[in-house]
């Protein structure tokens, strides 16, 4: 690896124009840093309780204290909030130990995490069981939302996308046409279409006076188009395993089920962990496209808040608070990828 000074000189000052060009813009940056820091640090105000208590000349983050829990829960009433922390901390929990955990225990910690886990979150959040009051879906939102949206879809659009992927290698035409088409039409449609037909299309085919809840349409629709990229990538992870290792687990006599499951799916999916969550933190940003179908996210949330009258032009701060947030999530979600992907692909470092 090139010493400091020769990689700076080779790739920031190689001749007289890219060098000024350099210090321009080191200039500007420098100048924009020093703005925003004064804005967001410097002079900005947290204390007090109303705009009266802000400073002109700064950030007024006293608009983010107050909407806090907003923010984070929506309208999901005050007292029940606990049942969010509870369901959150159950999935992320349970999510951790089934990554780190040895082998051994990680089938079975994968079956509490796809079975258990999301009935127990599911009936903390709804209620209306073992004496926990109902809470409707139109009060939930904010942060809670996303991460919501994310993690079933994310959930379900990894399960679908399996067996997707496996029936896309099938040796059987029809079930082999199936995936394709499945997999080419929710890949060759837009999002913002697909939430749109979910909201408009759905409720044409349902019985005379049948609904179905607006949050339940949204995961649906993302369900569905997450499983196709999902399929995608654990087709790719399919194709580079080896075929020897299953005709060699054939000749030992096991079946197609256990070859696919305890040597060539293990290995794949291992390979493809980056692929994944790269999707995952796209579904997480294309959450917030939920809001032009009535349901009210992170974002949404925020825009809604400064039309107050009382914080009216706070949209700097709401959405300067937004971006901290989902880089903070995406970055979170980024770096653990990469430790895991460290940890796990060990052994194919020489």
């Amino acid at each position: 690896m090139a010493p400091t000074h020769v990689w700076v000189k080779r790739n920031l000052f190689p001749s007289l124009s890219s060098g000024l060009l350099t210090l321009v813009l080191a200039g500007v940056i420098i100048v924009l840093v020093k703005a925003i820091f004064n804005w967001a640090v410097t002079d900005a105000t947290i204390s007090g309780t109303t705009r009266a208590a802000c400073d002109a000349g700064g950030a007024c983050w006293t608009f983010i204290k107050v909407r806090f829990d907003l923010f984070f829960y929506g309208r999901y009433p005050s007292p029940e909030r606990w049942r969010v922390d509870l369901a959150l901390a159950l999935v992320v929990g349970t999510t951790a130990a089934t990554l780190i955990a040895p082998p051994r225990w990680q089938g079975w910690l994968a079956l509490i995490l796809l079975g258990f886990v999301p009935a127990v979150a599911g009936i903390l959040l709804v209620g209306g069981v073992f004496g926990l009051p109902y809470i409707a879906t139109n009060l939930w939102g904010g942060l809670m939302l996303n991460v919501l949206l994310t993690a079933v879809a994310g959930g379900g659009g990894f399960i679908l996308g399996v067996f997707l992927a496996l029936g896309r290698r099938s040796k059987y035409p029809v079930i082999r046409l199936f995936s394709m088409l499945f997999i080419e039409l929710w890949r060759g449609v837009p999002l913002l279409t697909v939430l749109f037909m979910a909201m408009l299309l759905v409720p044409l085919f349902m019985p005379n006076g049948a609904t179905i809840d607006n949050l339940l349409r949204a995961m649906l629709a993302l369900t569905l188009f997450t499983a196709a990229y999902m399929a995608e990538i654990v087709r790719g992870g399919l194709q580079a395993i080896p075929r020897g290792q299953a005709e060699a687990a054939t000749a030992l006599g096991l079946r197609p089920w256990a070859i696919q499951s305890f040597i060539v799916m293990p290995q794949a999916l291992r390979l493809v962990i980056p692929g994944l969550v790269n999707t995952v933190i796209d579904l997480f940003k294309d959450t917030t496209l939920v809001s032009i179908v009535g349901l009210f996210d992170l974002l949404a949330v925020i825009t809604q808040a400064q039309k107050d009258q009382a914080w009216l032009g706070m949209a700097r701060e709401g959405y300067a608070f937004a971006v901290v947030v989902f880089f903070l999530c995406c970055f979170g979600m980024s770096l653990f990828s990469r430790r895991l992907e460290h940890r796990l692909n060990r052994h194919l470092r020489y």
